[in-house]
């Protein structure tokens, strides 16, 4: 994805476990997941909604999770979040294999999402 593109294994979340629906607030993607820090004010976050929304409906066993940033402080944090839109792209098993801030392009959101399905 483009932005302040994080691409190691793993991501950036401290060694953190794998992500799920007790952190996420929502139930994974049995393939995979797409999860948006947004914040109410958050122009970009609208549009990147929109984005991962319609990506996720192409591809069977993807969720789009958006979580609001103000709401899970603590969450943010222990992920290194440091801007909205920040998109986090998990794999089955909850680990983030892509992370990157700013608006994404739909293909950008496609290819991450292949390294996690």
């Amino acid at each position: 994805m483009r932005g302040q593109d994080d691409e190691r294994q793993g991501g950036r979340h401290g060694g953190r476990g794998p992500l799920g629906a007790a952190e996420l607030g929502a139930e994974p993607g049995e393939r995979a997941s797409l999860v948006q820090f947004s914040s109410a004010f958050c122009q970009p976050c609208r549009a990147t909604r929109r984005i991962l929304a319609e990506v996720a409906g192409m591809v069977e066993g993807v969720a789009h999770i958006e979580i609001d940033a103000e709401d899970r402080l603590e969450l943010v944090r222990s992920l290194g979040i440091e801007k909205t839109p920040t998109v986090l792209v998990l794999d089955a098993a909850g680990r983030i294999v892509r992370q990157a801030a700013g608006m994404p392009r739909k293909a950008d959101v496609i290819a991450a999402l292949g390294a996690a399905v």
